[in-house]
């Protein structure tokens, strides 16, 4: 398992919350889930980088209260985190296009 780095994990809490509305410790299973374990959020990095989105404006928080268990406050993609999730996903396609382009030895285009 490895911990994401500051710079990932804005992108990867996004696509969560593109999913549905989750609360902190839910974002970071399912980023766990989806990498099949490979990547794991740190609760030292996971809420800085919400409290951030939430100062961009591309998340919102909003305090949940469940039958049972402490509230808990829960975060939703604003469509500002949409866009802005679908501008960074393109930008990290190009990355990823363009190392995948030198492994190869030029081999792929990254067009």
């Amino acid at each position: 398992m490895r911990e994401l780095s500051r710079g990932d994990l804005p992108l990867l809490i996004l696509a969560v919350l593109e999913e549905s509305p989750a609360h902190g410790y839910a974002i970071a299973r399912a980023i766990e889930q989806h990498s099949a374990g490979s990547l794991t959020a740190k609760e030292g990095s996971l809420y800085p980088a919400l409290r951030v989105l939430e100062q961009e404006g591309l998340i919102v928080a909003s305090w949940e209260t469940p039958a049972s268990g402490p509230a808990r406050k829960v975060y939703t993609l604003t469509e500002t985190g949409k866009a802005e999730r679908a501008t960074q996903v393109a930008r990290w396609q190009d990355y990823a296009n363009a190392l995948q382009a030198v492994l190869e030895g030029g081999k792929k285009s990254h067009a």
